[in-house]
């Protein structure tokens, strides 16, 4: 039977691991998840308990069902994928981004932190640390901005965070194979406002324009801040995020 979280009911445990497989691109578009049969045996539960697994999944949006062939991968998930996601990507694959996904990488250079990130990494207000701002997307057009903060002596150990080029196996495994240290635990705060001039040209959205915002702290086993990042959302699409989750290795 596979590892789950015990207080959660069991086809929700299910239909997590499901989950985490398509978004981390493990299970890509068109690929077959398994039957009804196949995930009693696996888990050990009665088939109604497998067939609300996959109710779950066709609820978010992930897979659909063809009648006689079983259930299937969504062509297009209504949804945007989150960096736990491309942490788990980046492990198995090699590379952040799954396909159809790009980046651009707008800026990358030192700057001096504001109050909210150098809360974040404890450090005073101002002080130089490295800033890489990037844009994200797929077929759809935009939909993510994100600016990620390095304390300065990492900076000083992975000098590719100043390097406009993109990373493929993504910033924070670069920086572990930098400095020997790995990220263990990330926290998200999560807020709304209304996006800022910048962040609609970037987005392309209307004014006004509602934005989901994140600030991403990525701490290693001393709880010492490997990279902060500060994302903005549009507010269509569909969001799952963990507010805090132990990043697997």
């Amino acid at each position: 039977m596979p590892e789950g979280h015990g207080e959660l009911p069991k086809f929700v445990q299910m239909a997590n691991r499901i989950r985490d497989q398509i978004l981390s691109g493990n299970l890509a578009a068109g690929d077959e998840v398994p039957s009804e049969r196949a995930l009693a045996l696996e888990w050990g539960v009665a088939r109604p308990t497998a067939a609300r697994a996959l109710q779950e999944l066709r609820r978010l949006g992930l897979v659909e069902s063809r009648q006689g062939s079983g259930s299937f991968v969504r062509g297009h998930l209504d949804l945007h994928r989150r960096a736990r996601d491309r942490y788990a990507r980046s492990q198995a694959a090699g590379r952040i981004y799954s396909e159809g996904e790009w980046a651009s990488i707008v800026s990358a250079k030192m700057a001096r932190a504001p109050a909210r990130i150098a809360a974040a990494m404890g450090i005073p207000v101002g002080e130089m640390v490295g800033r890489r701002h990037r844009i994200t997307g797929d077929a759809n057009g935009p939909n993510e901005i994100s600016t990620s903060w390095f304390p300065p002596e990492i900076v000083l150990e992975a000098p590719r965070l100043l390097d406009r080029q993109k990373i493929r196996e993504g910033s924070l495994t670069y920086i572990e194979s930098r400095v020997g240290r790995r990220g263990v635990v990330a926290r998200d705060e999560l807020s709304a406002r209304l996006a800022l001039a910048d962040e609609r040209r970037e987005l392309s959205l209307d004014d006004p324009a509602a934005v989901l915002v994140v600030l991403h702290v990525i701490v290693d086993r001393k709880d010492q801040p490997l990279e902060v990042a500060d994302a903005v959302y549009p507010s269509s699409g569909r969001w799952i995020f963990d507010q805090e989750y132990a990043l697997v290795h």
